[in-house]
């Protein structure tokens, strides 16, 4: 496959759902997405030489390197962020870190009522990040909190959209005592490293990319909200 020299690699391993996308702004060239039972060490290295390899792409031909920077776990995010650094520095490219949950709401469509993007925080906990349309598009309150199922449904008392990683138990629980809630579907619910791409994408074209050193992890706590 013949490719533009600027390919950009998108890397998410916020959680146990790790994400790799190959993009050159006019196409998706390659993307997986599995789930890891925190073997994300030995899995993701060999899974991006297998997406170059996949896709006829030389390490010549990467351009930028995006990755998700939390919320999510210590060791996902520890992991692909080091990873990121690493490739950026050897190679001297740019990166771009872009919120984990970011890349979740711009798969969604638009409504006129607010929307709650989720990720499992552990313990039986969900982080929460809540979204309101501007301008078209969906943008972040910048505030992250973690609540139990039960706590978070209290909350609702107005019709707002959900997406994320819910189990069968809590969509059940969500649709069944609260009439103003509307589920996203599985696929809406997955986040998909294509749309990580092009978030990356636009900043990397308008120049807006992040210092190597710079980019720190958001981590989740489980015992406080935490402000963006």
């Amino acid at each position: 496959m013949k490719t533009s020299s600027r390919v950009l690699l998108a890397i998410d391993t916020a959680t146990r759902s790790i994400g790799l996308a190959l993009y050159d702004g006019i196409q998706v060239i390659n993307q997986s997405v599995w789930t890891s039972d925190d073997y994300h060490t030995v899995e993701l290295a060999p899974a991006i030489e297998e997406a170059f390899k996949k896709s006829s792409i030389d390490h010549g031909d990467l351009g930028a390197i995006a990755v998700a920077s939390g919320p999510g776990s210590f060791t996902g995010l520890r992991i692909g962020i080091a990873l990121a650094k690493g490739l950026a520095l050897v190679q001297q490219k740019p990166i771009i870190g872009v919120p984990t949950l970011d890349t979740l709401a711009l798969a969604q469509p638009i409504f006129d009522y607010p929307m709650l993007a989720i990720l499992r925080a552990g313990r039986g906990r969900l982080a929460v990040s809540r979204y309101q349309v501007e301008n078209n598009q969906w943008e972040s309150s910048n505030r992250l909190e973690v609540f139990t199922p039960t706590e978070l449904l209290e909350t609702i008392t107005n019709k707002t959209y959900l997406c994320g990683e819910l189990t069968k138990e809590e969509q059940e629980l969500f649709t069944a005592r609260n009439p103003h809630i509307i589920l996203a579907t599985p696929a809406r619910s997955l986040r998909n490293p294509a749309f990580l791409a092009e978030i990356a994408w636009k900043r990397w074209m308008n120049g807006n990319v992040d210092n190597a050193a710079d980019i720190s992890p958001t981590y989740l706590h489980y015992n406080v909200p935490i402000p963006g």
